[in-house]
């Protein structure tokens, strides 16, 4: 398995010259660090691909260790952009893939890992709240049927965490190529659910904290739990 972070856009919401994942957090860290070091307590460091584009140096000058990927279009493509670029290059590997954004207590991974262990794909989820803005999701036959912000009658919100099985990978990346340049990487899985037929659990990880850092009021969110 591979691991994924997302970590290549410009994050201007937060009115923050630096990349996002760069932002520093009451504890002292930065979203990246605890992101990292909360992976590398469970997988190996050496499985963690970063996809950069915006001020990439200061990222990858803050952590050597880490394998690089680049989005030359990080300011006119989306995620599902970035992540395409990694996935090329595993494309006989499951990966795990975080948004570049997302703060979270480590204990979630070990919810994750029995459909890592299964090679079952999967959208990390939050049931306790769904907010207009971020990516809801609803459920057929115990799987995923839609999976975007304009989503009705949400059940919760995907967190931003997701797994692609090895079986599966092939017809994400294929799906991922048909997105266009501002979609989210959740098009093509919706895509895939729709014309390949893959399945993809909603894992509930809503016992523990994960948010994303969209806004001012999110950091101050996130760092209130730390």
């Amino acid at each position: 398995m591979k691991i994924i972070i997302l970590a290549a856009g410009i994050g201007s919401r937060l009115g923050n010259p630096l990349p996002k994942p760069l932002t520093s957090l009451k504890n002292g860290k930065s979203i990246m660090q605890m992101q990292t070091e909360n992976i590398a307590s469970k997988y190996n460091i050496d499985d963690i691909n970063v996809v950069v584009g915006f001020k990439k140096d200061l990222i990858m000058e803050r952590f050597p260790e880490l394998t690089y990927v680049y989005n030359p279009f990080f300011d006119r493509t989306n995620t599902s952009k970035s992540l395409l670029q990694a996935l090329k290059k595993h494309r006989d590997k499951s990966v795990l893939w975080f948004n570049g954004d997302v703060v979270f207590d480590e204990k979630l991974l070990d919810i994750l890992n029995p459909y890592i262990k299964q090679n079952q794909s999967f959208v990390a989820v939050n049931t306790s709240k769904v907010a207009d803005e971020e990516v809801k999701y609803t459920l057929k036959d115990g799987f995923v049927n839609e999976l975007s912000k304009t989503v009705k009658n949400g059940l919760g919100e995907a967190v931003g965490i997701n797994f692609i099985s090895s079986t599966d990978i092939l017809k994400f990346i294929d799906r991922l190529e048909e997105c266009d340049d501002n979609d989210y990487f959740e098009r093509g899985l919706e895509l895939a659910i729709e014309k390949d037929h893959i399945k993809i659990k909603a894992v509930d990880i809503s016992a523990f904290n994960c948010m994303e850092i969209d806004f001012i009021e999110d950091l101050e969110n996130v760092n209130n739990l730390l």
